[in-house]
């Protein structure tokens, strides 16, 4: 892992000179939602010396191996200050490990779990680095403050003002990721009405889902700044497209080579890509529990929507699951379409960089690319041609993940076994409910 960009000493002197009151100790729990404990700046010491301790029984879905006090250990490289905060007794944050008392790492840290495997990647001399491309959408706040889902506008796909409504909303938190330390590529109006879609810059894997966390507080702050909800739900609402959280990746050598791009290949692609994609495929049944986490991601993984349904590959399509984007050199690099933004980051790109890397290990096959759409193909033509359907619903991607040994081992044992746990609860509550779509179709019939 590369040095801090931080010392301790830099962050009380950053923090004295741009009145820093409040600094937030952040680290997401298993299902990558974010929790904090606040201290004051004159608390940072105890914070840099692994003494902030809170009790991992009380935190929500934090794992049922939290028996003790558990205890907070700043990474320093994620110190940054809230820039839509008060600019009198500013609040920053520091995003932490989780460590047991005993001082072993906590075995559900998840972002943890990121580590191991990248770890992994440099020790074969390879540095993974992702860039997340993640839709939102923004609604109405209801008389009593709660969320809704109307959306005033009628915006679709990449439309200005005024017919898009938010654009003044996307330019705000433009600014403040920019402040923060974000390169953001662009920012547009998506398909549906309500949709919108921020793109920020690749970086190496554990920075990138820090930042993924960090893009959708800020998100939500400014959105509820502007009287709306920002929403990462993949499909709120039925007949439009969903949200999803494309993942593009990059493999560098230790030369900081794209180990993906052959310029002699006529896709451009190198035998280390074509493994690396191999591995993924041969994994992703399992690996969709993980990157499609909520019983609503599958109401978004249907046919005649944007997201895929089949497991194919193709540098010509943009059906495909796995996707070559059509640029070439050291921007050659592999998009999974499938992910939706309810994914904990740090377990997708661990499960994808893992999968990707035992594919090149073990130099998987990687079957032929697919370059038409598979939904508008026959269940025979698939059936004969051997595609793969993703998992149709949240039951059957966590079966998935619990016949998949390898995933199993990657995430960790007992993180499996929490997130399976739950999740099977999650589907058992969702299938005893009664929807108002049943009710509108039964009700009056029978």
């Amino acid at each position: 892992m590369s040095e801090n960009r931080y010392t301790k000493e830099d962050i009380i002197r950053m923090a004295e000179e741009e009145d820093v009151e409040f600094v937030r100790l952040q680290f997401p729990d298993i299902f990558g939602v974010l929790k904090n404990m606040a201290i004051t700046v004159s608390q940072l010491e105890r914070a840099f010396n692994g003494e902030c301790s809170f009790d991992g029984v009380f935190v929500n879905q934090f794992g049922e191996l939290a028996r003790t006090d558990l205890f907070l250990r700043p990474d320093l490289d994620t110190f940054e200050i809230f820039p839509w905060r008060p600019q009198q007794g500013k609040v920053a944050r520091l995003i932490c490990d989780v460590y047991n008392s005993d001082g072993t790492p906590y075995e559900e840290d998840t972002r943890m779990a990121l580590k191991r495997v990248v770890e992994k990647a440099e020790r074969m001399g390879y540095t993974f680095r992702v860039e997340p491309e993640c839709e939102f959408f923004l609604f109405h706040i209801d008389d009593g403050g709660a969320p809704t889902t109307v959306t005033h506008e009628q915006a679709g796909y990449f439309d200005v003002g005024p017919v898009d409504f938010a654009e003044n909303v996307r330019r705000d938190i433009v600014l403040n990721l920019e402040e923060m330390g974000f390169e953001v590529k662009s920012s547009h109006h998506e398909k549906a009405p309500g949709q919108h879609e921020v793109d920020f810059k690749y970086s190496d894997a554990l920075k990138a889902a820090d930042n993924l966390l960090t893009f959708k507080m800020t998100v939500k702050s400014i959105a509820k700044r502007h009287g709306l909800h920002a929403t990462f739900m993949p499909k709120p609402r039925s007949g439009v497209d969903g949200s999803g959280m494309h993942i593009n990746m990059f493999l560098l050598d230790q030369d900081g080579r794209n180990v993906f791009y052959d310029r002699e290949d006529p896709d451009h692609l190198s035998a280390g890509a074509r493994h690396f994609m191999a591995g993924i495929l041969n994994h992703i049944s399992g690996l969709t529990a993980l990157t499609n986490p909520l019983v609503n991601s599958y109401k978004r993984l249907v046919p005649g929507f944007e997201a895929p349904v089949y497991a194919t590959w193709s540098a010509k399509t943009s059906f495909a699951l796995l996707r070559v984007p059509p640029v070439i050199g050291e921007n050659t690099r592999l998009e999974l379409r499938s992910p939706d933004p309810t994914a904990n980051p740090y377990l997708a790109f661990a499960a994808c960089l893992a999968a990707g890397l035992e594919g090149m290990e073990k130099r998987l096959e990687l079957p032929p690319c697919v370059d038409e759409n598979v939904s508008a193909w026959t269940e025979e033509k698939r059936r004969n041609l051997e595609i793969e359907r993703l998992p149709r619903n949240l039951c059957d991607a966590v079966n998935a993940l619990e016949a998949d040994p390898f995933l199993l081992e990657v995430i960790g044992r007992e993180t499996a076994r929490q997130y399976i746990d739950s999740k099977r609860k999650e589907w058992s509550s969702y299938r005893s409910q009664v929807t108002q779509w049943e009710i509108r179709e039964y009700l009056n019939r029978y």
